[in-house]
């Protein structure tokens, strides 16, 4: 007789770079026989271990570009989902001086460019202590905010005129971990934000306070709450840690 493995509530996913967080879900819903949440067709079993099919759904969404912690609910975990998004969140940001771009990290076009001199650090810690508090910064317009039930990136890819819609966005916190300038002049910070905040804008504002524009190079959420990326598994070792 077959042994049913019993998953976890919550799963510690560490998203990589490359695929979006529904793309979590799909994969899991595979590794699980899912074709859509909450029904499973034929659920396999795993080394002789017969999976359950459960809900799926995850809770704060993480741009394809961005790695690092994502919180996975399963069956009844999916009801504690919506508590999970507001919590605050840690991002390990790289942002790119002289470059600014239409998604606003290094998935986009180049949109303006200019050329960065040395900046001395002072300078640098007095800009980042500006972003600290409420921002009234507007989304990107390559996100799923919605507008007329349409997802703003579907419009900008469909090359509608969008206006992006402004927000308030809490940052509690950031600080310097590094700047170089090799080839191109790069400040990474960590910053504690508010949910809702999308980290792209807050870059954009720190290079406009700068006046140089700016992109995000890599983000990783490192906590959500008290989770933190530490305790995550990888999509790849998830099952065999499972059945271990």
């Amino acid at each position: 007789m077959e042994n049913d493995i019993s998953l976890p509530e919550l799963l510690l996913i560490d998203k990589p770079k490359g695929i979006t967080s529904f793309d979590v879900i799909r994969i899991l819903r595979k590794q699980l026989g899912i074709k859509k949440i909450g029904h499973a067709t034929n659920p396999p079993a795993v080394d002789g271990h017969a999976l359950k099919p459960p809900k799926l759904g995850h809770a704060g969404t993480l741009d394809p570009l961005a790695t690092g912690l994502l919180l996975v609910g399963v069956g009844a975990g999916t009801k504690k989902l919506h508590d999970l998004v507001g919590l605050p969140k840690t991002y390990y940001v790289e942002i790119l001086l002289g470059c600014k771009t239409t998604t606003g990290d290094l998935d986009g076009e180049v949109i303006e460019e200019k050329e960065v001199g040395e900046l001395k650090e002072e300078v640098l810690q007095s800009t980042i202590q500006k972003l600290i508090g409420v921002l009234k910064l507007p989304v990107p317009i390559y996100s799923a905010v919605k507008r007329g039930g349409v997802p703003l990136y579907k419009k900008a890819r469909n090359g509608e005129e969008v206006i992006a819609p402004v927000r308030n966005m809490e940052v509690f916190d950031v600080r310097l971990i590094k700047h170089n300038k090799d080839e191109r002049y790069v400040v990474v910070v960590e910053m504690d934000v508010a949910s809702g905040v999308y980290v792209r804008s807050v870059a954009e504002e720190f290079g406009r306070i700068l006046d140089i524009p700016a992109t995000v190079k890599e983000l990783r959420r490192t906590k959500i709450g008290d989770f933190d990326v530490k305790d995550a598994q990888k999509l790849e070792s998830l099952f065999k840690n499972l059945l271990s």
